[in-house]
């Protein structure tokens, strides 16, 4: 609706419509409103609960504690966690395991995250934003002979829930919480609750000191700002006290090079199935080798956001088992990770899987690992490999692939060959997705288009055609020499649920912008002056929609400059006060000014 048009029932009636929305801006906003926090709100930023699973002779795996105790999982997502939690027992993971899970939240349940909450989640990079109808579960599982137990073990999981995708800062934390908590019990993982309760919220671009039981672990959460590809150093700290602290040079990052080294010579093929959205089921001999291919799989496409479903751990036992595995129709656009040999007759008719044996950085160079076709794999007993019929629409790049063999060779950390490995994953994607920027960017209106007494101009609508023609002069070949069919790969991503995802995200970004560009159009305008020209309750109708227009801009977080917002309120307040008393009495009174 354009800001001349007129709302029905005179100046009096505009006024009380807007009145609620008025309301709504008198509250203080942003941290101030949300950092007064009640207790276990800061927990919450981080994790939903810290959950402990144990083995009971007649029950199976149970959920022994849930703290805090106030924390709600319906019976469905304790099943899952019940059973995501332990290793199939095929996996014979003795001594301790640490791995991770993601299920499906309930529907129904209500999402309570504050303003700021919202603010801090708009501020990082796509690809780590929350997704609202997913958990993660963070595991450490202990398996160790124990005479005085019926079974002769002791089977134990400490599981951290949450909805962050921080893989590495979790991982870590349990790694020097769960040992002693094995040893120490509840007394303890109330004292650990409690540290975190006491951290910072999760804010990116911050360098962040979070406490846990005498250590302070030191972490940067990236943004959207960053420029792809680098990570701000932490440094560590020099303290005077007596606690240790430790810098994570990453919070949500795996070990691609380590995941990737059975594969490696597929690694491009790989990334193409991924960028496409392909059905990918990923057979480990255990849940650490399954869930971090999985996590690796999904990152190598990064900074793109993979939009598909994806399991780094998944079980007969789970909620989606049926829905994934029927042959009622095709397999779906997802990433599994296996472990239980009952998935290489249940998913046979998957078109892509990867067999992995144990992860082990290799002492010699690789040999050549032939594609395997499909019909081959029959067990999970079957070797290492990729069973594929797939053919890659991109000739193979050689030079990474003796990259990482040289590195191989002249034993090169392997932080240092995942670093080599992430710059080339990042330079495909980059290549790959700046045509398609770069025509979605010509679908914006011009400025001069944008009239402050009109509605913000549409975007014109993408075209595939359009864009295949603006490939032969800004394609990829710009940017990378990788030969190959290009525009078959676009063919296909265009079908995809990645670009699905990529384009509303782009879409919805180029919306906000012209929003703001609208109301900086406002804010140039002599609005006074307008309503100087036009009757009481035209005016009474421009205030209101322009009031609206600031709540929209609260809101939505339209990025628009502090100045501009406060520019607008200035126009209101002088219309406003140029106004009878009474208009100004009922105006002034909605508290929006």
């Amino acid at each position: 609706m354009s800001l001349r048009e007129r709302s029905p029932g005179g100046a009096a009636a505009a006024v009380e419509a807007g009145e609620d929305a008025a309301a709504t801006l008198a509250e203080p906003d942003g941290p101030e409103r949300c950092l007064s926090l009640l207790p276990w709100d800061r927990f919450s930023a981080w994790l939903h609960c810290v959950c402990v699973v144990g083995f009971d002779l007649e029950l199976g795996q149970a959920v022994e504690v849930i703290y805090p105790p106030h924390s709600k999982l319906t019976d469905k997502e304790k099943t899952n966690i019940c059973y995501l939690s332990f290793p199939d027992s095929n996996s014979g993971c003795l001594g301790d395991t640490q791995f991770c899970f993601r299920f499906r939240r309930s529907t129904g349940r209500k999402v309570s995250l504050c303003c700021f909450l919202d603010q801090l989640d708009r501020d990082l990079p796509v690809y780590l934003k929350k997704d609202p109808a997913y958990y993660y579960g963070y595991v450490y599982f202990r398996q160790v002979r124990d005479k005085s137990l019926k079974r002769g073990y002791f089977q134990k999981s400490l599981v951290l829930i949450s909805k962050l995708p921080y893989v590495h800062l979790f991982r870590t934390m349990l790694k020097q919480i769960a040992p002693e908590y094995f040893e120490k019990s509840e007394a303890f993982l109330e004292a650990v609750c409690s540290d975190v309760d006491r951290w910072p919220p999760p804010a990116p671009g911050k360098i962040l000191h979070l406490p846990i039981m005498g250590i302070i672990m030191k972490l940067r959460i990236p943004t959207y700002r960053d420029k792809p590809g680098t990570t701000p150093i932490v440094q560590n700290m020099h303290q005077a006290d007596a606690q240790i602290s430790m810098a994570l040079p990453t919070v949500h990052e795996v070990d691609l090079f380590r995941c990737f080294c059975p594969v490696f010579f597929h690694i491009q093929m790989l990334w193409e199935l991924v960028l496409l959205g392909e059905p990918l089921v990923v057979m480990a001999p255990s849940p650490s080798e399954s869930s971090e291919t999985v996590l690796a799989l999904v990152s190598c496409i990064s900074p793109l956001k993979y939009c598909s479903d994806f399991r780094p751990y998944f079980t007969i036992h789970d909620s989606e088992f049926k829905e994934y595995t029927t042959r009622t129709q095709a397999p779906p656009s997802v990433i599994l990770g296996v472990t239980n040999p009952f998935f290489a007759k249940t998913l046979q008719h998957w078109p892509h899987i990867i067999r992995i044996g144990d992860i082990k950085l290799p002492g010699e160079v690789p040999k050549q690992v032939k594609v395997k076709k499909l019909k081959n794999l029959k067990t999970l007993d079957s070797k290492p490999g990729v069973y594929t019929s797939y053919k890659p629409y991109l000739n193979k790049d050689e030079e990474i692939v003796k990259q990482l063999q040289k590195g191989v060779q002249q034993k090169r950390p392997t932080e240092a060959q995942s670093v080599i490995l992430r710059r080339y994953f990042l330079e495909l994607t980059e290549s790959f997705i700046i045509p398609l920027e770069r025509y979605v960017a010509s679908l914006m209106p011009l400025q001069k288009c944008i009239s402050p007494w009109k509605s913000p101009p549409q975007l014109r609508q993408f075209s595939q055609d359009d864009f295949m023609k603006t490939l032969e002069k800004a394609g990829p070949q710009l940017t990378s020499g990788l030969k190959g069919d290009w525009i078959g790969l676009y063919r296909h991503f265009l079908k995809s649920p990645n670009f699905d995802g990529w384009f509303r995200s782009r879409q919805k970004e180029m919306t906000q912008k012209l929003e703001a560009l609208h109301l900086e159009a406002l804010c140039n305008e002599n609005l006074v002056f307008w309503s100087q020209k036009h009757t009481e309750v035209e005016t009474v109708d421009l205030v209101l929609k322009l009031k609206n227009k600031l709540l929209q801009a609260d809101r939505e977080q339209l990025p628009v400059k502090t100045e501009t917002l406060k520019k607008l309120q200035t126009h209101i307040n002088d219309i406003i006060l140029a106004l009878p008393d009474d208009l100004q009495d009922i105006l002034l009174k909605t508290g929006t000014t």
